[in-house]
């Protein structure tokens, strides 16, 4: 049986203070496990975009746990947080986050320039999964010369070149194809099922709802059930 790699007990988080705080977490117990597809679904403003940024560590949580690998991210320093996101995490933003001074290529072979890798087999490296996500042609090109579905799969490929432990993705499908967006997630799930690599998917996009192995609907920042993606067929997510 797989291994939790993320538990949350009791996950709260709060913005702001006094009569204008927004109580954006409620209450989240959840337990995530290696290797599985894990979809967070419910309507725009749910909590699930800052439970995904609690479980990166990119913020921390108001009260409750998160354990990610066994490491309470949250106890950590700035670089310590930033050496563990870089070892273990990749990620898909809906922003995309490239960097506009790199090509396509570059801005894939990033997490590996980090981890230290020479800047030829990165490349190398980046432009074979370009290929993948469909822009071989592409690897030379600057963020403003690629469309908006062009950039999204340069952020996805970003995401998978270092084989992270975990793949934190928010509407990873939202600017491009349908066929695409199948192809993005077989290539996904096969790494999930080849490398033990969890994903987890923040999406309204219920034709990739198949995909998942279990699904958490949220609402008003609690997890209201979690469920298969046989009970959510029909289901649409505004």
């Amino acid at each position: 049986m797989s291994q939790p790699v993320v538990i949350c007990r009791g996950v709260k988080k709060q913005f702001g203070n006094g009569g204008g705080a927004v109580q954006a977490l409620r209450g989240i117990d959840v337990e995530i496990n290696q290797g599985e597809l894990f979809m967070l679904v419910g309507p725009s403003g749910c909590g699930k975009t800052t439970l995904i940024s609690v479980i990166a560590g990119i913020i921390n949580q108001t009260e409750g746990e998160c354990r990610v690998l066994g490491e309470s991210v949250s106890g950590m320093s700035s670089g310590d947080k930033a050496k563990f996101r870089a070892r273990n995490l990749g990620f898909v933003f809906q922003a995309f986050n490239l960097l506009p001074a790199l090509t396509a290529a570059e801005n894939v072979a990033l997490p590996l320039f980090i981890l230290g890798e020479s800047k030829k087999a990165a490349v190398t490296k980046a432009y074979d999964l370009l290929a993948q996500v469909g822009l071989k042609d592409r690897g030379k090109s600057l963020p403003a010369e690629l469309s908006g579905g062009q950039q999204q799969r340069v952020a996805i490929a970003r995401a998978l070149i270092h084989e992270p432990k975990i793949i934190v993705c928010d509407e990873p499908t939202s600017a491009i194809d349908h066929v695409t967006g199948a192809n993005v997630l077989e290539m996904m799930r096969t790494l999930s099922k080849d490398h033990g690599t969890t994903l987890i998917i923040v999406t309204h996009d219920n034709r990739i709802f198949p995909y998942a192995d279990r699904m958490g609907e949220m609402d008003d920042g609690h997890i209201m059930a979690i469920h298969t993606p046989e009970t959510t067929q029909g289901r649409h997510y505004a």
